[in-house]
């Protein structure tokens, strides 16, 4: 049994995930509160629950405050539940940074296909935090710059593929790049427009990289990483002679995903062929799996992220498991990897 603790301002807001949750024989709700202060009050009765799902904005103390009082005593899986707005998106971001696990939309009240759009992801992503190992604070210090050097161009291009535990993941990887590293293209599950919100974040602290949201036709360029956005699968395409662009593309969930990271490995298996490099990275299912194992297949280079630096040791084990995966590297290896492309 999963006991999980809903703390929110809005009491339509937690009344409508009790419900949502209600559905679920697996999942127990030991308790709410409409601020974290009241809630440590709580916790003396009902002690602390397996997941926290979180509100930012609240009375007393905010969620980033007690993130980092969390953090401090001791760290549960949390599950950030924000309104889509562009100040509480770039919060979110940094609820992830903090050790927050993941982010869902707040459900909208009063709309009945709204609650069951979402009953499944908000009862996916409980799962998954409470597999969840501990995350540690993201500690941004760029090592690549001192290095005084730079890659030659190839004609590699990079994919890579990350859920629960994959926003941390990414920024370890990320600021430890070389200048004019292969093209590279993210799938991290996240709703639509925090990855905005993300990819604006990593463009402060990677200094070697250009990172931005992915657009309709944007030309694959070294030394830059392009995010897909949240609400639109990935693919690559040719543009000419070894020159290649994305499109995005507004069709229904392929592997319970949108984005999907099956999308985009199946596009660079395709397109891009044996000069593809995909990463699959932690998190809970499977998507992505089929895709690296048809990069394998066509000759392409795949590796797994190994399960012990995996926040969720879910999508790299069953790629690797239907033998998709190349070979398995430590979090402190993919970026050393990378670079040597």
């Amino acid at each position: 049994m999963i006991k999980v603790f809903i703390i929110d301002d809005a009491l339509l807001v937690r009344v409508t995930i009790r419900k949502i949750l209600s559905s679920c024989s697996e999942i127990q709700i030991i308790g709410e509160a409409e601020n974290p202060v009241d809630a440590f009050e709580i916790f003396k009765k009902v002690g602390l629950p397996d997941v926290f799902i979180l509100d930012i904005e609240m009375p007393k103390m905010d969620g980033l405050t007690f993130l980092k009082k969390l953090k401090d005593q001791k760290p549960v899986p949390t599950i950030i539940c924000s309104t889509l707005v562009t100040t509480g998106s770039s919060k979110a971001i940094e609820s992830l940074r903090l050790g927050a696990c993941d982010i869902i939309l707040k459900p909208q009240i009063g709309l009945h296909n709204s609650i069951e759009d979402i009953t499944d992801e908000f009862i996916t992503k409980i799962k998954a935090a409470a597999k969840s190992k501990t995350i540690l604070p993201t500690n941004n210090k760029n090592i690549a710059h001192v290095q005084q050097r730079s890659l030659k161009q190839t004609n590699k291009i990079i994919g890579i593929g990350a859920s629960t535990g994959g926003v941390q993941t990414l920024e370890k990887i990320f600021i430890n790049l070389l200048p004019n590293h292969s093209p590279i293209i993210v799938v991290q599950h996240m709703p639509a427009g925090f990855t905005a919100s993300f990819a604006n974040s990593l463009n402060v602290i990677c200094k070697n990289s250009k990172v931005k949201e992915a657009k309709e036709n944007d030309v694959l360029l070294h030394g830059q990483i392009l995010i897909a956005p949240g609400d639109k699968h990935i693919e690559v395409v040719q543009d000419g002679l070894l020159r290649y662009k994305v499109i995005l593309k507004d069709y229904p969930k392929v592997s319970s995903h949108k984005p999907s990271v099956d999308v985009l490995f199946t596009s660079l298996a395709k397109v891009v062929k044996q000069n593809t490099v995909a990463f699959i990275l932690t998190g809970m299912g499977r998507d992505g799996a089929n895709g690296i194992k048809k990069v394998k297949d066509i000759g392409g280079k795949t590796y797994g992220q190994n399960e012990k630096t995996c926040v969720v040791y879910g999508m790299p084990k069953v790629a690797f498991d239907i033998g998709g995966v190349s070979r398995e590297l430590a979090l402190d290896e993919i970026a050393n990897t990378i670079n040597s492309i």
